[in-house]
């Protein structure tokens, strides 16, 4: 749980800055308060009423360095100068010395931020994508960068400064009438006091509101990201219900809670301080005529009460609108104290991710392998497998017999809970994380598309790749055959997700990709399962085009796919319990071979 001072820390690398423009910002507010105080002594003068002893020393004294007589007229210079510099020659500097630091800070932290959050995305462990869809986190970091960004120049920019300029106000009302200054301050500090104080429940429902707001962000990035789905089963009707009762959960929340809470403890607020103005008009009032004080200490005595009352009510709503976007500023922080995956990879300069200084032969070992997800539920049993360089070897099995683990181990998104798997008989956990997945490679069953050119999409794991070696690439992977027939060749923008592509085209996208960094291990997770017939065909030649050229995994639901491994592992409910070359399964009266008649029994009936 994020605390106070972790939101106070998104500015914490600026606060000698801060601590300048704050400054700057606090002594032009507490200057302001000269002129209601200048006015009153020009009032004195005009009703011929005696100057402040310390006023009337300073302007004595500066009549002597001039040579120039005590009177009215001096009087009245000196004020009326005291005046124009405080108001006309401050004006073209406070902008820079207060608002320009402001902004320029809430704009660097921003940046700063949200670069902390992109690392904190790039290093997040698996399992946190599979319980938080992108509309959630992508909603909760720019609502917390964006409230951050706003409310830093309220609070220092107005809210802190004004606090200092409520200061100020009592100790000029204090010299005049101290009894009017404690009741003052009193007040003061009792309607301040009231409006924190209703602002903490408020806070408990603004942070409710977060979340339901959260809530319907991520189905909305759900329906927009499944939208085919939707349509095609006609249930626009049914997601545009469910999300009306999540807005309609909302708006309760906002109107009856949130808002009207708000408005309650502004009449409340508004009655006091109305209340106190009046308290203080007559006190004032009632100690000018009783000759307590001058009519220009009455005029600036009730001047500055007036300003004092009235920035309460800026200050309560200042410290309400940082109530209000304290809630999502929490989170925000929340999300950027997960702790990262134990498979994250260092963010090292660009540079340096170029190339990896590791080089396999590609034997790989699983020695005595357990693992699970979840505590007492393991998904892989004491898995003993050896793979020779250079070898093809085929992972089958039902779904959920644990061919997806094995891999998800290999490329280390999680580590198991015994036994160690060796690559060229080194222990990956003793490797660089980033180094040794540069050498590896994998083809998922969906592929990943960035919105880009071909050419950046086949080049995202190797950009320093020349042309000839991209060709290279695609012409094993039979890419090339669609690069003809797209209107500007590689440099032909796909779209988000390769909606301009077709299933069979995505894959040789990726295989493309995953040639190109010339990995020591390669890897096809289901390439073929979701293809018709002729583009599973271009994809099992490429595919065999790479047998012998380095180590390669496949994991196959189609077994058409694998008979010419050089080993099929077929596994069944976390266990290894055939190992052997096509031909050989299909002798044993095992599962290999039940898998294979279902499959040629339903390429029969098809």
């Amino acid at each position: 749980m994020a605390k106070f001072k972790d939101v106070i820390s998104f500015f914490r690398p600026y606060w000698r800055v801060s601590l300048f423009s704050i400054t700057a910002a606090s002594i032009y507010e507490i200057v302001d308060l000269i002129v209601p105080y200048a006015i009153g002594q020009i009032l004195n003068i005009l009703s011929g009423q005696p100057l402040d002893k310390p006023l009337q020393g300073a302007i004595s004294t500066l009549a002597d360095t001039i040579n120039y007589p005590v009177n009215k007229a001096l009087s009245l210079y000196v004020l009326l100068g005291l005046i124009f510099v405080v108001t006309v020659l401050r004006a073209p500097t406070q902008p820079w010395l207060t608002s320009w630091f402001h902004w320029d800070i809430a704009l660097r932290a921003r940046r700063d931020q949200s670069k902390k959050a992109i690392e904190k995305i790039l290093t997040l462990p698996l399992e946190f994508y599979e319980e938080n869809n992108p509309g959630r986190i992508a909603g909760r970091i720019a609502r917390g960068l964006a409230n951050h960004t706003w409310t830093y120049p309220e609070i220092a920019g107005q809210l802190l400064p004004k606090f200092f300029r409520v200061v100020g106000i009592f100790v000029f009302i204090w010299f005049v009438e101290w009894q009017i200054a404690i009741l003052y301050l009193i007040s003061f500090v009792v309607i301040l006091a009231f409006t924190l104080k209703n602002l903490q429940g408020l806070i408990w429902h603004d942070n409710r509101l977060d979340k339901y707001a959260e809530d319907t962000e991520s189905r909305n990035s759900e329906i927009i990201s499944n939208i085919k789905t939707v349509k095609a089963f006609a249930t626009e009707a049914r997601e545009l219900n469910r999300q009306t009762q999540r807005l309609t959960r909302e708006f309760t929340v906002v109107d009856y809670r949130v808002h009207k809470g708000y408005v309650t403890l502004g009449t409340w607020r508004k009655s006091l301080i109305e209340l106190c103005v009046f308290i203080i008009l007559g006190l004032t009032v009632a100690a000018t005529l009783g000759g307590k004080i001058s009519l220009g200490h009455f005029v600036m005595t009730l001047t500055l009460s007036s300003m004092a009352y009235a920035e309460l009510e800026p200050i309560s709503l200042l410290a309400e609108v940082f109530a209000r976007r304290y809630p999502s500023m929490s989170r925000f922080h929340e999300f950027l104290q997960q702790p990262s995956g134990v498979d994250s990879v260092g963010l090292l300069d660009v540079q340096q991710q170029q190339e990896s200084p590791l080089r396999f032969t590609g034997k790989v070992e699983f020695s005595h392998v357990s693992f699970a997800y979840e505590a007492n539920r393991r998904v892989l049993h004491d898995i003993n497998l050896l793979i020779s360089p250079y070898e093809t070897v085929a992972l089958v099995g039902r779904s959920g017999s644990g061919k997806s683990t094995l891999v998800k181990l290999l490329l280390r998104y999680f580590e198991p809970q015994s036994g160690q798997i060796l690559i060229d008989g080194q222990d990956l956990r003793t490797l660089n994380v980033g180094e040794y997945r540069r050498r590896l490679a994998i083809v998922h069953q969906e592929v990943d598309v960035f919105n880009g050119t071909l050419l950046d999409n086949i080049k995202y794991g190797r950009p320093s790749a020349s042309i000839e070696q991209v060709e290279e690439a695609s012409k094993i992977a039979r890419l090339d055959e669609v690069v003809e027939l797209l209107p500007q060749g590689y440099y032909t923008v796909v779209g988000e997700k390769g909606v301009r592509l077709s299933g069979g085209q995505r894959q040789r996208l990726g295989i493309a990709r995953a040639l190109l960094v010339e990995p020591d291990v390669l890897i096809f997770d289901e390439a073929t399962s979701s293809l018709d017939y002729e583009s599973e065909r271009s994809i099992q030649l490429a595919m065999r085009s790479l047998q012998g050229t380095r180590t390669t995994i496949i994991i196959a639901h189609r077994l058409s796919t694998v008979r010419e491994a050089d080993k099929i592992v077929v596994l069944d409910r976390g266990r290894i319990v055939e190992v052997g070359s096509h031909d050989e399964l299909l002798h044993h009266d095992g599962i290999y071979r039940r898998l294979h008649s279902l499959q040629e029994t339903g390429e029969l009936l098809s």
